[in-house]
């Protein structure tokens, strides 16, 4: 409770701040032009590091993960670049955004990456792997990156939410929700205590609460996406024995409420009168995922259904093991492992987020049209 106060002081003095600032006023604080900050939330997908100082099996700090990155093994679970880096790319910065674990001081107005494997929208997600940092942890760790932030602002709080106001905010969970969770019926109760719609209903209604959480910290263009086909990834593809699809259709269909909620939502947030100055961009993850597989020799993927590292049928029984020899043509796979795609997944989609113009992969707008405002 003692940190709780000074942060919710803070969210609530941003938020009034930012609500009566003139667009001059917020011309006049940003002086560097672009996109000055890029923020990171959401789960192994995007983690860059956070996990590595925990007690967890979530984490990615060894070889050969990080094979093809520049900086070698660094905690991201993939082979080389993950989305968020990608897309830090196309948005102009120079270096990646680095993790929230190894970030302070002015370096923290660049942006930080908060993402954490295995965590999840409800705090006992993942719990079954171990120690991770759940969305709400997340959330209250960027309100301490505002609080440290505004010492460099020297009190002015209007320059400072200014500042926020330009910077983009990424959030991508609800995957482990589902895996680490609702499916995992071993660990967890929560698919007998939910029917699907009633799960995806009770996420929505925490993942919103969440977002405006960020909204009150500053948040003004954010970046959400929908949970990929997790049905039709290795992890599933190796223990599914269904005969009318390869995928698992229970997964893919309980996300696909999910997702068609999250839609909703950003539609919500965007009408001006929920969230008032907010623009929010949903990524529909699921059908870009649909166009990869659907599409792969056009994209340059000859493998779509097993991981390039892992072991066992699909090579998704066993995830990536320490100084495990992966594939040769990793290019050519779509999955490093059992469950993230390949840098070069992963550099198609963000290319298709930033600026694609289907609004079947960026809703209302792209990324690009989102930093331009």
């Amino acid at each position: 409770m003692e940190r709780f106060e000074p942060l919710a002081m803070i969210a609530m003095i941003l938020t009034i701040c930012l609500c009566l600032s003139t667009s001059k006023a917020c011309s006049q604080a940003d002086q560097g032009g672009g996109v000055p900050g890029f923020f990171i939330f959401g789960d192994s997908l995007v983690d860059n590091g956070n996990n590595n100082g925990l007690l967890t099996l979530a984490r990615a700090n060894y070889r050969p993960y990080g094979v093809d990155f520049p900086q070698g093994t660094t905690g991201r679970f993939t082979n080389g670049r993950t989305f968020v880096d990608v897309l830090a790319q196309l948005l102009g910065f120079r270096t990646f955004i680095p993790p929230y674990t190894r970030t302070r001081g002015r370096a923290l107005l660049r942006g930080a990456n908060y993402a954490s494997g295995a965590a999840g929208i409800r705090d006992e997600t993942g719990n079954n792997l171990g120690g991770h940092v759940s969305m709400n942890n997340q959330v209250e760790n960027f309100g301490r990156t505002v609080e440290e932030m505004s010492r460099f602002f020297r009190g002015d709080t209007e320059a400072l939410g200014c500042y926020l106001s330009k910077c983009i905010f990424y959030s991508g969970m609800g995957s482990n929700d589902y895996l680490n969770n609702y499916f995992m019926t071993d660990f967890y109760n929560t698919k007998s205590q939910y029917t699907p719609q009633a799960y995806a209903s009770a996420l929505l209604e925490d993942y919103s609460r969440q977002l405006r959480q960020l909204y009150q910290f500053g948040a003004r263009k954010v970046v959400v996406t929908g949970v990929g086909m997790i049905g039709c990834i290795p992890y599933e593809l190796a223990r599914y024995q269904g005969n009318s699809s390869r995928c698992n259709e229970e997964i893919n269909s309980a996300i696909s409420l999910f997702n068609t909620g999250l839609r909703k939502l950003v539609d919500r947030f965007n009408s001006g009168r929920v969230l008032p100055g907010a623009k929010f961009v949903y990524l529909d993850t699921y059908k870009s995922n649909i166009d990869l597989i659907d599409n792969a020799s056009t994209y340059g993927f000859t493998v779509v259904d097993k991981g390039c590292c892992g072991v066992g049928k699909n090579n998704g029984q066993i995830t990536c093991l320490p100084l495990q020899q992966p594939c040769q043509d990793r290019r050519g796979y779509l999955f490093w492992d059992a469950f993230h795609p390949t840098q070069d997944a992963n550099i198609v989609l963000a290319k298709m987020a930033f600026s694609s113009p289907s609004r079947a992969y960026a809703y209302p707008i792209n990324i690009q049209q989102l930093a331009a405002l």
